[in-house]
């Protein structure tokens, strides 16, 4: 008995060091931005913290801020044009980062943004697929803290169902979306206020809510990457604007 529970415990070991390992190796592949992204962006404006990169308006009144999450796998600078092209309209911009680059390991790291940057009176959340999911998560446990929620080819958990609440929602998301389709979009739309705003990116996928490049499951967008940031920005603006 005391030999079958000495290898009993020997395979448990191996298995935990295996699943870690699995794990560890898994967490390096992650998506960085492209070449396209590094000639559009202008590096000096970026400004690192410890838990996120932030982006100040240049030379204009603060109309408010932005909190980013990233989708899953994807470095935070992947969004470092929406993030410089939202500051140029008056926002301050915080692009958060996570352990891994997922953001269910600290989804609360927005407390810090808003903590650091105490002039900004109005606060605004959004977040791409799992970013947007995570970023949903921390609107609906902190209302008063947030004036508005943007999901970007992304939507709520279940348990956060914003139908009753008089919570600002954008949801903008890519007709040729293979991971967060436009049925997944349909499907979720009961967990939004009937306020909620939908926009759909004609020709537009899921990747190119980034500049990371191609990820797998998803379709050929028909539309460049570059003119899907364009209107990304431009609708994001424009409803952030009205609130």
């Amino acid at each position: 008995m005391k030999k079958l529970l000495k290898l009993g415990f020997v395979a448990f070991v191996v298995i935990v060091i295996m699943a870690a390992l699995t794990f560890f190796v898994w967490s390096r592949f992650d998506y960085g931005p492209t070449n396209e992204l590094n000639e559009l962006v202008q590096e000096d404006q970026l400004m690192p913290t410890k838990h996120y990169y932030v982006i100040e308006p240049p030379d204009q009144p603060v109309k408010g801020g932005f909190i980013l999450y990233p989708g899953a796998k994807v470095q935070p600078l992947a969004y470092a044009y929406y993030a410089q092209q939202l500051a140029k309209n008056g926002y301050v911009t915080a692009v958060v980062s996570f352990p891994f680059n997922m953001a269910f390991f600290s989804g609360n790291r927005a407390h810090q943004v808003i903590n650091d940057i105490p002039n900004v009176e109005k606060w605004f959340i959004g977040g791409h697929s799992l970013g947007g999911v995570m970023a949903a998560n921390y609107a609906y446990d902190n209302q008063a803290n947030i004036d508005g929620v943007v999901f970007l080819a992304s939507y709520p958990m279940n348990k956060n169902d914003f139908s009753t609440t008089d919570m600002p929602v954008l949801s903008i998301y890519g007709e040729k979306d293979g991971l967060t389709t436009p049925g997944k979009i349909k499907e979720t739309k009961i967990l939004l206020p009937k306020s909620a705003t939908f926009i759909e990116i004609k020709g537009g996928n899921h990747a190119q809510f980034g500049l990371y490049g191609e990820q797998k499951g998803d379709k050929a967008a028909t539309i460049s990457a570059k003119k899907q940031q364009d209107q990304l920005v431009s609708e994001t603006v424009k409803w952030l604007n009205r609130h």
